[in-house]
């Protein structure tokens, strides 16, 4: 039997390490960023069609590379930032595996242009799945620029697999952000079709932040600064009232890398324990410089993951830094022994001298045993109030409560039918409502007890579900058109959510630069004091967190979010006609005694029971 082993040929070699390291667009743009930035550029530019698949381009004012650099960047294991093994232990480089450009050149067309400073001349490379086309000089600014063009053309079932131009854009503008939020001091920008998202001039870590987010941010952040000989932590967290539903905005840097850390993450949102409710998330952007000898970030292709030698120490230190934090900022509550806060607010900021002492100001001339006509008794009080005519007037009010016809409260038999003499509509059941969360009604066997809220969720959920699939949602105008403005991010998942939002009921356009304008909501919203603008951002939002927790379909998503944040919340108070007709809707869903968390909607408590609480 002849040998069957046999080494790879180095383009299927390629291939097969791509998978690993370049597994969508995103993938693709960490790399290049990350190596414009290891070349010591201060102006990096992203340029994309058709949200990476035609084109990724990145063009900086680094370095550069000689003749023989440019074309040994393309070669597997090839790098400058790794010379012996002990050089693994103090990496402060983004990139070291020398995998990233044999990688996207295996899988893409790849045009790269570069020139040092003190060449006269640069160079031209040209590569097609692995394959060199082209390298001659070419005349081109100091720097380099890389051109991705039809990522994985010559792998066709991964390009199947890859998602809506919208929902890969959105995996690409989070790369950027977590890029250019670890280099404050570099220039970025980033254009899509044409259209420019981000431009990021150079800025402190605080005005990085609030360029990507928005403006509304400079309120919302805690800064946070903690000097150990362990680790170094500085950055910012957000104020507890601006917690969101989902993980979105939660940053770990490690040497300024972006890392992914469920232990550390828990550290932070223990720290927020007394302050949040257990399904919200705060916002935090934290950099955390440690020695590289005493980490491991050698563990995974992308470079996410990291391993700690003290982990147990880095963990107590950040939760006591971001503790302090939220005390020393009077956002979680202290108590100052020397001052009596009892008092505090009484306490004058007036000098002695300017405080004016009460007067008292009376009538001499008033006698209370003076005649019923006399007017020195109404003239005896400020305004002018006649109290004899008030008296004579209005003293038969103070009974009116009494001709009241006297409300009997209606009787339900055993059976549950009501009686004719009962003040209730004819075909109404007697209702309850407990403590405005609550709604009690009476049953053959007992009692039955429904939360309201988990009711009408279910309800609008298989109602938004409906209107999905036949797309006929009905829509009222709003008066006043409103406009919100979100971020790069949520603006193109919102994007990639218009055609089922709209099927809702919601009348949505685009309205300039990551703004939407709302002219209509969903008629099963009510007319109510709606807040259009709110309501837009929590469906957003609600979407996200079903989608990172359940791993929905998009529309079923979609659906609970609406309903989630469009239903009536417990502390509503609901009259007879709307209790009886939230149950009625309640009975005619697919599924009335489950809420869509699951959890149920209905508790019933038979007569026996009731004995039983009486001992009888």
């Amino acid at each position: 039997m002849s040998d069957i082993i046999q080494l790879l040929p180095d383009s299927v070699a390629n291939q097969i390490a791509a998978g690993e390291v370049v597994q969508r667009p995103a993938s693709a743009v960490k790399e290049l960023l990350e190596n414009a930035i290891d070349a010591g550029a201060n102006k990096i530019k992203l340029i994309l069609k058709d949200a990476g698949k035609t084109l990724i381009q990145v063009i900086d004012n680094g370095c550069g590379m000689s003749v023989t650099d440019a074309r040994m960047c393309f070669e597997r294991h090839a790098t400058s930032k790794v010379r012996k093994a002990e050089d693994l232990f103090a990496i402060r480089t983004m990139g070291f595996r020398g995998e990233a450009m044999a990688s996207i050149a295996a899988i893409a067309q790849v045009e790269m242009k570069t020139r040092r400073y003190e060449d006269e001349i640069g160079t031209l490379i040209e590569i097609e799945g692995a394959n060199f086309v082209k390298q001659e000089p070419v005349a081109t600014p100091e720097g380099t620029s890389i051109s991705v063009k039809n990522l994985f053309f010559n792998t066709p079932a991964r390009r199947n697999f890859l998602k809506s131009n919208p929902a890969e854009m959105r995996h690409i503008i989070e790369e950027f952000q977590r890029i250019s939020m670890a280099n404050p001091a570099i220039t970025f920008s980033l254009h899509h079709d044409g259209v420019e998202i981000y431009r990021l001039p150079a800025a402190v870590l605080k005005q990085r932040i609030i360029h990507l987010f928005g403006n509304t941010y400079n309120q919302r952040l805690i800064p946070v600064e903690e000097e150990t000989s362990i680790i170094n932590i500085k950055g910012y967290i957000g104020k507890p009232e601006f917690a969101k539903k989902t993980r979105g905005e939660q940053f770990f840097f490690v040497n300024n890398r972006f890392i992914r850390d469920a232990y550390l993450n828990h550290a932070v949102n223990k720290a927020y324990q007394e302050l949040l409710p257990e399904d919200n998330f705060p916002l935090y952007v934290l950099f955390i410089d440690i020695d590289p000898a005493k980490i491991d970030v050698n563990v995974h292709p992308t470079k996410t993951e990291i391993k700690y030698l003290e982990e147990k120490s880095i963990y107590a230190i950040i939760h006591s830094a971001v503790k302090r934090s939220l005390g020393k900022f009077n956002i979680s509550p202290t108590i100052d022994f020397d001052v009596e806060t009892g008092f505090s607010g009484m306490i004058t900021p007036k000098a002695p001298e300017d405080i004016v002492p009460p007067t008292i100001s009376f009538n001499p001339n008033f006698n209370p045993f003076a005649g019923e006509k006399s007017t020195d008794r109404a003239t005896a009080y400020a305004g002018g109030f006649d109290v004899k005519s008030a008296g004579n007037k209005n003293w038969g009010s103070l009974y009116d409560i009494v001709k009241h016809d006297k409300v009997e409260q209606g009787t339900i038999g055993l059976d549950g039918t009501t009686r004719e003499e009962d003040n209730f509509k004819p075909l109404q059941k007697q209702l309850m409502q407990v403590h405005n969360r609550y709604i009690v009604s009476q049953i053959k066997s007992g009692l039955m007890m429904i939360d309201q809220q988990a009711a009408h969720e279910r309800i609008l959920y298989e109602r938004f579900l409906v209107h999905l699939e036949d797309r006929k949602g009905a829509s009222q105008q709003s008066l006043f058109p409103q406009t919100v403005t979100l971020s790069p991010n949520d603006y193109e998942l919102a994007k990639s959510l218009l055609e089922d939002i709209k099927s809702l009921g919601f009348e949505v356009r685009e309205f300039g630069k990551n703004t939407l304008v709302i002219e209509g909501i969903p008629v099963d919203l009510g007319s109510g004091n709606i807040n259009e603008t709110q309501l837009f951002e929590h469906l957003i939002e609600g979407f996200k967190n079903s989608q990172q927790e359940l791993k929905l379909d998009k529309r079923d998503a979609l659906a609970r979010s609406m309903a989630r944040n469009s239903a009536i919340k417990n502390g509503v108070s609901l009259g007879q006609e709307e209790m009886n007709t939230l149950i009625e809707q309640l009975f005619a869903c697919k599924t009335p005694n489950f809420s869509i968390s699951g959890r149920p909607v209905i508790q019933t408590l038979t007569l026996t029971e009731i004995d039983k609480k009486f001992e009888k």
